[in-house]
């Protein structure tokens, strides 16, 4: 019986008439086992995970949304700051609640209108999911940059550097971060305008970009330090000081490839948390005011008006929930399509 599972194929090549030739053989490689990078592998995997798959165009569906929230307000033809309901009177009665039903909600105004002032609930949740996940994605880069950073150097180094980098990440790690950011947010921006001022949009997002930075980067630099402390004392790292190499480059050409894994999957895992740190500063007054749009501020002006509309809370209620829950499945599942054998 022949077996249909072979896998090579080996035939004569060359003049057969020529000696030198003469017992050549060239072997044919089934696809299948064709070698394949760590990348690739890690990419077959993943797109076998159909929860990580879902998730990831949940995500790149927010992203969309937050980078043509612009054009699709312009498509829709209103835009976040105009009082729709201050214009025309037939939209809000006299307690200054919308009219229609479920908050307004028409083939005009696709989400409803916000009591009161009556801006457009569909492009303030536009452009609040626009403005926190632009603050959110700077506070990762620099964030992640910090540790990359601070935890090879401690992990490498060692000695007294390690030691002062590790102190100062444990003091850093005692602080209660949200009563931080809280505390410290009103300090940020006194020390950037005059507590006379009116302080602008502008600093109010460097504040919150800085004062999630100073407390963001302990987690992953000690991982990193931890993952160096191991990776330095293998064989190739020894190899190439016994070829001479300098620091820089054992770090750069040795040391960081091997640290993608961990810095991708924290990185994925840490942002959906300063998406809800800054909408949690922002409910609580500290952070974006109005009238930009925020979630956190969509946040805090629903929780006035819950109990005579709870339509306002609904739609970015349910976008921060879905945002926050998809993006967290596909750190699962990106850290499970790095290293399968990790249980989630």
């Amino acid at each position: 019986m022949t077996s249909s599972t072979s896998t090579t194929v080996t035939e004569p090549i060359g003049d057969p008439g020529d000696p030198g030739k003469e017992g050549a053989a060239a072997t044919k490689v089934d696809p299948e086992l064709i070698g394949r990078s760590p990348g690739q592998l890690m990419w077959r995997r993943f797109r076998r995970d159909r929860t990580g798959v879902i998730s990831a165009y949940v995500v790149l569906f927010f992203f969309a949304i937050a980078i043509f929230a612009p054009l699709i307000a312009k498509l829709y033809g209103k835009n976040p700051y105009t009082l729709y309901g201050q214009d025309s009177p037939d939209l809000l009665n006299e307690f200054g609640y919308p009219v229609g039903p479920n908050g307004g909600i028409s083939s005009h105004f696709w989400f409803g209108i916000e009591p009161s002032l009556g801006r457009d609930v569909f492009t303030q949740l536009l452009y609040g999911i626009r403005t926190s996940l632009a603050i959110s994605i700077a506070v990762t880069i620099i964030v992640t940059i910090t540790a990359i950073i601070l935890g090879v150097v401690a992990g490498y180094m060692g000695g007294k550097t390690d030691y002062f980098i590790g102190r100062a990440s444990d003091l850093l790690m005692a602080f209660p971060a949200q009563l931080f950011f809280v505390a410290f947010m009103p300090v940020v921006t006194a020390l950037l305008v005059s507590p006379a001022d009116e302080t602008p949009t502008y600093i109010r997002v460097i504040a919150l970009i800085v004062v999630q930075w100073f407390l963001g980067w302990m987690g992953l630099a000690r991982l990193l330090r931890g993952q160096v402390l191991t990776l330095r004392e293998r064989e190739f790292i020894e190899a190439a000081r016994v070829t001479g190499a300098s620091p820089w480059r054992i770090v750069r050409r040795e040391l960081l490839p091997n640290l993608v894994t961990p810095i991708l999957v924290q990185s994925t895992l840490m942002l959906p948390g300063f998406v809800t740190a800054e909408a949690g500063l922002s409910f609580l007054g500290v952070g974006l005011v109005e009238p930009t749009p925020d979630w956190g501020r969509m946040f805090a002006r629903a929780g006035q008006i819950y109990q005579n509309d709870l339509t306002y809370m609904f739609f970015p209620g349910i976008a921060m929930v879905i945002f926050i829950v998809a993006f967290n499945l596909l750190g699962d599942s990106v850290r499970d399509a790095f290293d399968p054998k990790t249980g989630r």
